[in-house]
């Protein structure tokens, strides 16, 4: 308290000292440009008859102004025309600026000068010295400020004294029997209430603030008692689960080897199929050829049509064999994550198509930067499959179209390869991505059925879906989603 009154007497004191200063000098500079005014239109008649008797006779009437100590008046020339001094001043220098500002403090006297004019004509102009106390004004106002500050001290210590007796005092019987508190964790400790004041409610409200944390300190260990207890308990339980997780993680690397053993013996199997399958398929193949070469001439037309089928039978077992292995090895092979560039993937696949069918007139649409995450192996395949399928089934229009671009919907945007071909009943779209499910006539549009199911597998091992629409004789659309590429264009 004693600080921020020192502090604000200082800053108060130091501007009133200020202002008064400032203020005493404007109002003398004032009356100094109004006696000197009053002086020259006085002196105006005596300068222009050049009468000086006249102008110092004016001059002599500053006697009434002691604070003036001495007067000259100039004329045009820049002449002493006529004086007067009071206080010992026998001569004036010439000041060499004359204006409305002109002025010069010098110690405690003060230098002052202003033009006469006459009709907007300068005549001369009037130089005064007046004293100017500036020193006695400054030690006056200090001496004030000082009194009030002692004498605001002097009040502002014996409030102080009454404070620390009413309320400090309390406050710091509180605080020390807060200190016990804490130290000997007796909560049945109580403070002194004293009087009805504010302190007095803030004592008791201490003591009930004791008497509450004493209460809740006592339900605080029977709760920490009991959770000591739960966390007897669950410890034992934790142990136990680490138990059977170590029991599960041993089931679980036995099951593994049994999954990888499983898939060694499918590989060894698929082997064995591919193996066993093909060479029976490539005999039969083989000499239905030879007797269709050799034996040409002893054969009918019914038995050439015979061996034909036979090895188209064949041919087809093999495509067969071959998509089954596909589908196989696509359940089974290791995802290598990574960005794609869909757009130019499906212009190299219709390419090879194209390569493969010059005679035919197709317009391709592909949308530019249709970009995906995936494997670029298994997408591959699918693309192959779904791009496949749409060359096929647009094989008998006369201006067949393809397009490959990302749609809005309402699930969100996907990916879409339309066509204008065939299509397909609607109300068997549910069979179309079984495996060996065919919706159309093999004569018609050869295949095996495994195409679509292998899409779907290669999409679903992604974390996408796919589905299709289309309308018969109106050509299909087939949607697949795939994750995006990350920002930065990490795979991973």
């Amino acid at each position: 308290m004693l600080l921020s009154t020192v502090t604000a007497l200082l800053i108060s004191g130091a501007v009133i000292i200020y202002y008064d200063l400032s203020d005493f000098r404007q109002r003398t500079l004032q009356d100094l440009r109004t006696q000197a005014d009053l002086l020259g239109q006085a002196s105006v008649a005596a300068l222009q008859f050049d009468d000086a008797d006249t102008a110092t006779a004016q001059l002599s009437l500053l006697r009434l102004r002691p604070q003036i100590l001495a007067a000259t008046l100039y004329g045009v020339d820049g002449k002493a025309f006529a004086r007067y001094s009071a206080g010992g001043v026998t001569d004036l220098p010439l000041p060499t600026r004359v204006d409305d500002t002109a002025y010069r403090i010098d110690g405690d006297r003060l230098l002052l000068s202003r033009p006469i004019l006459f009709d907007g004509e300068r005549l001369g102009f009037i130089y005064l010295l007046a004293n100017y106390p500036y020193r006695e004004r400054l030690l006056r106002d200090v001496g004030i400020v000082v009194g009030v500050a002692l004498f605001a001290l002097a009040i502002s210590m014996l409030i102080s004294l009454w404070i620390q007796s009413r309320i400090t005092r309390p406050v710091l019987r509180v605080s020390e029997l807060a200190r016990r508190v804490v130290e000997q964790r007796d909560y049945g400790l109580r403070a002194d209430t004293g009087g009805d004041d504010e302190i007095g409610y803030l004592v008791q409200a201490f003591n009930d603030m004791l008497a509450e944390i004493g209460r809740r300190t006592a339900e605080l260990e029977s709760s920490n008692r009991r959770l000591g207890e739960e966390i007897h308990e669950r410890r034992q339980a934790s142990e136990e689960i680490r138990r059977l997780n170590a029991e599960l993680e041993q089931r679980v690397q036995l099951r593994t080897a049994e999954l990888e053993n499983a898939n060694k013996e499918l590989e060894a199997f698929s082997y064995s199929v591919s193996h066993d399958l093909r060479a029976p398929l490539r005999s039969i193949d083989g000499f239905s050829q030879a007797l269709l070469e050799d034996c040409l001439d002893s054969l009918d037309a019914t038995g050439q049509d015979y061996l034909n089928r036979v090895r188209a039978a064949a041919q087809r077992m093999g495509v067969l064999i071959d998509d089954l292995l596909n589908l196989s090895r696509v359940s089974r092979a290791q995802l290598t994550l990574e960005p794609l560039d869909l757009s130019l993937l499906a212009r190299e696949i219709l390419a090879q198509l194209s390569e493969q069918e010059p005679e035919r007139d197709v317009t391709v649409d592909i949308e530019n930067g249709l970009l995906c995450r995936g494997d670029p192996r298994l997408i591959r395949v699918a693309l192959e499959n779904l791009l496949g399928n749409a060359w096929k089934y647009s094989a008998r229009r006369e201006r067949a179209r393809i397009a490959f671009y990302l749609r809005d919907g309402e699930q969100g945007q996907a990916f879409c390869i339309e066509d204008n071909g065939a299509g397909f009943d609607m109300a068997y779209a549910d069979r179309l991505f079984g495996a060996f499910q065919r919706l159309h006539d093999a004569r018609d549009y050869p295949g095996t059925g495994v195409g679509l199911a292998t899409v779907q597998r290669i999409i679903r091992r992604h974390g996408g879906d796919v589905w299709a629409e289309a309308e018969v004789d109106q050509g299909a659309r087939f949607y697949f989603r795939l994750p995006a590429p990350t920002p930065d264009g990490d795979a991973s």
